[in-house]
Parts: structure tokens; sequence; C-alpha cells
């Protein structure tokens, strides 16, 4: 029965880590609305800033990030001086009042930098935004990029988290996917960021790559938890050739089939409970003394282009290629292609292309979804008056026609069933369809 479910819901649905999500933004806001939504951040509010660094000097052909492989330096060094001018061009339209409480340098692969860059750019950011003293500062890691003056640049930059992709440790499945990584060249990396005052380390874990079976996964699973990492994400993995040519170098014909995906979930879910993480929302693992543990048992998790977050900042800001901010007035992202990023920043320091304005119905929305992702449920009460009764009409008319059992209503809460949690997404995008407004929502049918 179960597996019948899994074919059924298995339709593409939209991760979101924003709403409306990023193919509804629209080149109506672009730089001139960005400049005054930046104008507008001041005392009461706290940031969050995320710098994206383009590169890899390999290319793993699984990934799905905005980068390119690069084996010469030079890019690289001419990419941070356009960085840095954008970080310039925003810190100066930021109020000084206004905090940065959490930083993440992304990519791509942030440890390629030499180490002299890395704090070349974490001292720019600095001068140009005033961070709290106890600031948040995570930095995604390529363990083959890393080295001991690698590891002691990111002491020096503050670095409080290390996230580590772990993907898989099967020698056939990482050939699989050009992503070469030893056991123990990542128990190295752990220690070292330890070994020096590092309180806090992710892994990620993917699902649904070549080759990968229950067995396999296991024997993974069980590896990234001698590690101890005080999170570990669990995703699965996307196969999107059509948009990310490298992907092409998988051979689909060993690629699970989305019953055998699901089953590989639901395994490593279970294994990382019973091990003493505690589960958070559909994809990520904490132990309970974790901030994004506490987060989830208040109910302050929040979800954002980062996936799962404790940060409770209520402005991120953006900055490189690609790169997407949510501002309280809205969404905004630069620009994608790296030549034409440069280009915009050398001629006026902002390089956002596409955008959107919230609406009051979409803050609605948007609450609904993220609570729906983050505590697979929600109050009626803590909607807004003016939408309350047509999201309860929607949330009741949802589940009067589910025939799957997936979600009911509690007296004054909706809530999805433990059948349900694993198709959170899938329950999210049914609200997104329902949107009165109309524009051109995915459908799911129910």
């Amino acid at each position: 029965m179960q597996d019948e479910l899994v074919k059924r819901l298995s339709s593409p649905v939209p991760r979101y880590t924003s709403y409306p999500t990023a193919p509804h933004f629209n080149d109506s806001i672009g730089t001139a609305v960005y400049a005054n939504w930046l104008g507008l951040l001041g005392r009461d509010n706290r940031l969050s800033l995320y710098a994206h660094i383009p590169y890899c000097d390999r290319l793993c052909w699984f990934c799905a990030c905005h980068t390119k492989q690069t084996l010469r330096y030079e890019p690289v060094e001419a990419y941070l001086k356009g960085l840095q001018a954008e970080v310039a061009a925003v810190g100066g339209r930021v109020s000084r009042d206004a905090t940065v409480t959490a930083l993440h340098f992304g990519g791509g692969s942030p440890t390629l930098l030499r180490p002299e860059d890395m704090i070349a750019l974490k001292h720019c950011l600095a001068q140009n935004f005033a961070f709290a003293s106890d600031a948040e500062i995570s930095v995604e890691m390529d363990p083959n990029d890393l080295d001991e003056a690698r590891h002691d640049a990111l002491c020096e930059i503050g670095m409080t988290r290390a996230s580590l992709g772990i993907q898989d440790f099967d020698p056939k499945v990482q050939k699989a996917i050009n992503r070469i990584q030893t056991f123990e060249q990542t128990r190295g990396v752990v220690e070292a960021a330890r070994a020096r005052g590092v309180r806090s380390v992710n892994c990620d874990i993917l699902y649904g790559l070549p080759y990968q079976t229950i067995e396999t996964l296991a024997e993974t699973v069980r590896a990234v938890i001698l590690l101890a990492p005080d999170r570990i994400a669990l995703f699965g993995y996307a196969h999107v050739p059509w948009m990310k040519k490298h992907q092409t170098m998988i051979d689909e014909a060993v690629l699970p089939g989305i019953v055998a995906r699901f089953h590989q979930m639901t395994m490593a879910a279970e294994m990382l409970v019973a091990a003493g993480y505690e589960a958070i929302g559909i994809d990520h693992f904490a132990l309970p003394a974790d901030r994004l543990a506490l987060a989830a048992r208040q109910g302050t998790l929040r979800r954002n282009f980062q996936g799962y977050t404790d940060d409770q900042a209520d402005a991120l800001i953006g900055l490189g290629a690609s790169s997407i901010g949510q501002l309280p007035q809205g969404y905004i992202q630069n620009m994608p292609a790296t030549g034409e990023y440069l280009r915009r920043v050398e001629e006026g320091g902002l390089a956002a292309v596409r955008g959107y304005a919230l609406t009051e119905e979409d803050r609605a929305r948007a609450f609904v979804i993220e609570r729906v992702m983050c505590d697979f449920g929600f109050a009626f009460a803590d909607l807004p008056s003016a939408f309350r009764r047509a999201i309860r009409a929607d949330a009741s008319g949802f589940a009067a026609a589910d025939r799957d059992g997936l979600c009911r209503i509690e007296g004054e809460r909706f809530l999805l069933t433990p059948t349900g949690r694993p198709f959170a997404r899938t329950v999210a995008a049914v609200f997104d369809a329902h949107l009165a407004s109309g524009r051109g929502r995915h459908s799911i049918a129910v």
C-alpha cells in the first residue's frame, strides 16, 4: 500500500525554500527596488549574510548548484575582487544599526580559496557590516581542498559551524558521481575543525545515487554516525540533466527507482533516530542539545534558501553570482552568469536582476507552508484574520478530499498524519495550487 502511495505522489514539487518559489520571480524587481529595500534595513532588523563562491576545482556529477570547474586560480581572484565590490556597495546602503547574526559561505567550494583570500573576504564583510560578537559563521567544506593553512584561516575568520558534503562513502558510488572522498580524509577534517574550537559540525548524506542500495547506504550512515556530527542532512539526489548538463555523465540505468529511493530514505532516517538524533522536518537530523533540535522543539524552526535553520534573522542578504536574498519586502536574486555579474558590479555595485515583492496574501500562505514544512501543521488562530477563513476552507477542503490519510483537522489545527509527513512538500503544493490569485502554481491532484 505504501509503495503505491509513493508512486502516486512522486510528481516533482517545489522545495519551498522560499514562497513564492524562484520560478515566480520577475525582472520588474531590479537594482533600484533592491537599493530602496536595503536602505530600509535598520536598528529593528537582524541580518543574515550568504556569500556565494561559484567555483570548484573538480566537478561532482551529481551537483545541481550554481558552480563551474576551474583549474586556474585567476578567475577566482577576479571574482573575489567583484564580490568585495558588491559587499561594499550593499553594505554602504544598509544602516550600521542593523546587526549581522549569521554568515554562511556557500558554493561551489568556498574552501578552494587561498587562506589569505578567505581572511581578506571576511575582513571586507566585517568592514562593511556590523557583526554581532556571537555571530554564527558557517562554511561549506570540501575535504579535498583542505590543508593546515586553510584550517588555520577558517579558524581566523571565526568559523563556528563546519558543513561537510559526504554524499556516500562507497567507492563504487563515489566513482559514479566523480566524488572521491575517504572516511579517513573526512574524519581528519572533522577533527581539525573541532581542534580549532568549532562547536558545530554538519554532514550531508545523499540517497538515490547511482549504484546505491539499502546495504551500501546503511554502511555510509554508520560511518557518518561514527563522526558524531551535531547535524545531519539527508537529501535525495535530484537528477535533472536537462538543467545540469554534467549530470549526463551519470548512467540513469543504475539510479534507484522511486520506491527504492523512498526505502533508502526511511531506512537511513530510522538509523539516525536510533543513534540518538532527533528528526527535524523532512530531511534534517540533530543531536538533542543542538540549536536546530531546540528550535524544532520550541516551534521556532525556520526554512530558507539553505534549508532548515534556527536563524531568526528577518533579512537574508545574498552576495555573489546567483545569490538570492530575502528581505522584509520580498525576494531578490543576483545575475547568475559570473561574467555578467562582474560587469554589473563594476558598473554600479549591485547585480540584482529579478525578484518578487510580497503581498499580504503571500505572507499568509508563506506562513502556512513554512509551518507545514517545519512543524507538519499549523494553528488557524496564528493566521492573519483577513485570510483565516479562506485558508481554513482550503485546509478543510483538502482534508475532506484526501483519500490517502495525509492530513486531518483537529479542532483549530491542521495536521499532517504520520502517513503524510514524508509527503510534506506535496501537501504544501496543494495549498500553493489553491492560491486565489492564481499565478500558474504547480497543481497536485488529491
